[in-house]
């Protein structure tokens, strides 16, 4: 070959792998983009509620925040002070640590699971359109659904953290990274307990042979992994392995129900019929995985998305004891399936978020509420609760001054709008969302382009 052709063929080559550069960095930049704005985008939508004080900052995470920095930062983590998990408690332990001030510190902590979620709901989303702005856009809408805001942002609660990790779990079956998928999911339950809402998509995946049970180790791992350092640090292995057990024992109670589901048609809801509920739950969570099973969908990445849908709206509306934010993992469910689907499940995410949304308010009404029901103007401070609180805590402090709990409670969290109206349409969500999820299944996987099968790796 004389030196000519040797430069003629040395830049045939370059020229035939220049694209495949050029598109790795395309597609890089166009993440990196979308991360930005993802973030830019959830901090300006909640930088108006940032010195909002919630009843649960004043009464709880406030004075977490006070222990852990009154007792050596980190080392605080081998007492039992908080009813939570400790991968929250790491975090806020590290605020302390970063001398952040806790009410900015209880804020940014959700804040930046938001941003998380965003980019999983991205990722997710851009296996349906891989090119295009609806990605993005699906992402902007989830970050910027009212009650993600409200929730991390106004309230200060964390249940973006098990939510984005749990979406993130979502996104690697899809992938068919089984085992990172579980490890996520592992995480994601050690964060919070409602992460168990998407464990019928694992099951389901387990039966049809594209998840290896093997791999479900990982979830129990990666829990008793995360309690090593607080293990380190001296915290019981006991309290450590009980802590949603003592969560459990606080749901108990016919006066807390706030989540708009079934039990909001019946007048009470006494033990029995709790136990029912969970029985019932139960059976209908197997009865679905064992029809689809039966079906024997390739489980594509739709089918994926919509029996993750299913999965977050059927579990809390039919369990007893839920809070209104046990729908947080519907709220953006709902939201990625209207983008695979828009057509047929648009009504979805509309419907759940207005049931979500209106259920909220009471609690975020509630430092005016009790000011109002106790007369005591010094209840409210600047915007949301004063600080500090009684011992006590503010709500704990008016239900012990009031007739009975049950009363108190009652006109606290009085409905803006009817619950029994908000669990109808949350219930028309779910029944539409198995409608299509039936048609999906029946339908056999297309032969070119589209949602492609879930393989077990």
């Amino acid at each position: 070959m004389t030196s000519s052709q040797e430069v003629a063929a040395h830049t045939d080559r370059s020229v035939k792998t220049s694209p495949s550069v050029a598109d790795r960095w395309t597609r890089h930049r166009s993440s990196l983009l979308a991360v930005a704005t993802i973030a830019v985008v959830a901090v300006i939508a909640r930088f108006v509620f940032l010195d909002h004080r919630s009843e649960d900052y004043v009464d709880f995470y406030r004075r977490w925040y006070q222990f852990i920095e009154d007792n050596g930062g980190y080392r605080a983590l081998r007492h039992q002070f908080s009813n939570y998990n400790v991968p929250y408690l790491y975090l806020l332990a590290t605020t302390v640590w970063l001398k952040i001030p806790s009410l900015v510190a209880v804020k940014l902590i959700p804040i930046a699971f938001d941003v998380l979620l965003g980019w999983y709901v991205y990722r997710i989303t851009r296996l349906r359109y891989p090119t295009g702005r609806l990605p993005l856009t699906a992402a902007l809408v989830v970050v910027l659904l009212p009650t993600v805001v409200l929730n991390s942002s106004m309230w200060g609660q964390c249940d973006s953290g098990y939510a984005a990790l749990a979406i993130g779990g979502l996104y690697h079956l899809m992938r068919g990274s089984s085992w990172t998928a579980c490890a996520l999911f592992g995480a994601a339950f050690a964060f919070k307990l409602q992460a168990v809402f998407l464990f019928p998509v694992l099951l389901l995946m387990v039966l049809r042979r594209k998840l290896p049970w093997q791999c479900l180790l990982a979830v129990p791992g990666m829990y008793l992994l995360l309690d090593v350092p607080a293990l380190l640090l001296g915290a019981e292995p006991g309290k450590l392995l009980t802590v949603y057990l003592d969560q459990a024992s606080l749901l108990h109670g016919e006066f807390i129900v706030t989540a708009p589901n079934a039990f909001q048609y019946l007048d009470s809801t006494p033990q029995a019929l709790q136990t029912l509920g969970i029985v019932l739950t139960g059976v209908s969570v197997l009865g679905l995985v064992a029809a689809a099973v039966l079906r024997r969908p390739e489980l594509t990445h739709l089918q994926l998305v919509l029996a993750a849908a299913v999965s977050a709206l059927l579990v809390p509306f039919l369990l007893p004891n839920m809070h209104e934010r046990y729908f947080y993992l519907a709220d953006v469910l709902t939201v990625i399936a209207a983008f695979w689907l828009p057509r047929k499940l648009w009504f979805a995410p509309l419907l759940t978020q207005f049931a979500s949304l209106f259920a909220y308010i009471p609690f975020l009404l509630l430092p005016y509420r009790l000011r109002d029901l106790t007369g005591n103007p010094d209840v409210v401070g600047g915007s949301g609760f004063a600080e500090p609180a009684p011992e006590a805590g503010w709500l704990a402090s008016a239900i012990r001054l009031g007739p009975s709990p049950r009363e108190v409670l009652a006109r606290l969290f009085e409905p803006v709008i009817s619950y029994q109206l908000l669990a109808t349409a949350l219930l028309i969500a779910l029944i539409g969302t198995i409608a299509v999820g039936r048609r999906v299944l029946r339908r056999p996987p297309p032969a070119g382009p589209g949602p492609r099968p879930v393989g077990g790796g």
